[in-house]
């Protein structure tokens, strides 16, 4: 299997989710500033990154000699052992039950995804190589066995996950405003709509990146988004940016008609809610937008356990992936090694203790 760590093509194309860009500020961090963070990773939209990126040229995801897809794999394994050598310490946090809300998004998701996978496939056909890897990228796919494995990988490499009961992201924002981690990792805006208070994009693709449809690199940088810093530069309540992401779409709405981010901005700034706007504007609100709002405001808590980490197993990880996934023995053994003797250093022994020990 070939493996690929390096030069990941970055299709500058944002995630899913609320595109509140315009309108919120984000500020630079770098990995070691980072180090000693415990950091609760959306997973789903992590290993949707993987999946998208982590290809051939022609689109075609990184496979066993089975016909089985790795890159989601692949990109667990390479991109945590760096993230854990940097001293940051993530718990993935997996999507439940989606709300019923959410059925007509992910049907519309689905839908993409098939008419991508058949224009991937002409293209490929055809030998244009890049518009293949363009629809190649749109047409990944999560399914329940990649959950799993992935799973697998985690507790293998002694990183914990927890399952939450419905939106992910909703979970790893109370998990960060309780203080059981210092910040959320999602491509996904909507995180800071369930009052995330430090969202950090761009954990799972930082570095040197070649750029789609050029030979140019662009340097992708973490960055760090403060929501009570930006509810205050913006002279708004949480509930009031709820209503801004409404107007311009979220993962339960379709967006109003031409109104972008800062269009949405003035309007809320104007009227104060949306109740209001729909009244004093004539705007046509088709969704049910209380509904929506309490799903952000009011999502179910539940009690969370603080996350352990533990020395990875070299053992399952010679299994699952070399054994399994026909990885590379030498690089699988000699990555976990690197590690572990990364942490020894930190530590100043050698004595086998669990991953915190060393922070």
């Amino acid at each position: 299997m070939t493996q690929v760590t390096e030069n990941i093509l970055y299709s500058g194309v944002d995630s899913v989710g609320t595109k509140l860009g315009d309108i919120i500020q984000t500020q630079s961090i770098s990995l070691a500033e980072l180090s000693g963070k415990k950091i609760a990773v959306d997973a789903f939209n992590t290993l949707y990154q993987f999946l998208a990126s982590i290809r051939q040229p022609d689109g075609t995801p990184l496979m066993d000699r089975k016909g089985q897809v790795t890159s989601h794999l692949s990109g667990i394994f390479y991109r945590n052992i760096s993230l854990l050598e940097h001293g940051i310490l993530p718990v993935y946090v997996f999507d439940g039950k989606s709300p019923e809300l959410k059925a007509k998004e992910v049907e519309r998701r689905r839908e993409i995804r098939e008419t991508a996978y058949t224009e991937w496939q002409q293209a490929k056909k055809e030998g244009r190589i890049e518009d293949a890897r363009k629809a190649g990228q749109a047409s990944s796919r999560l399914t329940k066995d990649m959950i799993e494995e992935s799973k697998s990988l985690l507790s293998a490499m002694g990183i914990p996950h927890i399952q939450a009961p419905s939106e992910g992201e909703a979970l790893a924002a109370q998990m960060a405003r309780e203080g059981i981690v210092w910040a959320s990792a999602s491509q996904d805006n909507d995180s800071l709509l369930y009052n995330c208070p430090r969202m950090i994009k761009n954990l799972s693709i930082s570095g040197r990146r070649r750029v789609s449809r050029a030979k140019t690199f662009k340097t992708i940088s973490p960055e760090v988004i403060d929501l009570d810093l930006n509810l205050k530069l913006l002279g708004l309540t949480r509930e009031q940016l709820i209503d801004i992401a409404m107007l311009i779409g979220t993962d339960y709405n379709d967006k109003v008609p031409n109104v972008g981010p800062k269009t949405a901005l003035k309007l809320i700034k104007k009227h104060g809610c949306l109740e209001v706007i729909i009244k004093e504007e004539n705007k046509k609100i088709e969704f049910p937008y209380e509904e929506i709002r309490e799903i952000f405001l009011n999502s179910p808590r539940i009690d969370v356990s603080t996350p352990e980490w533990r020395n990875p197993d070299l053992e399952k990880l010679t299994t699952m992936l070399c054994s399994g996934h026909d990885f590379s023995v030498s690089r699988v053994q000699s990555s976990i090694e690197n590690l572990i003797k990364k942490l020894e250093d930190v530590r100043g022994d050698t004595q086998q203790s669990s991953l915190t020990d060393f922070f």
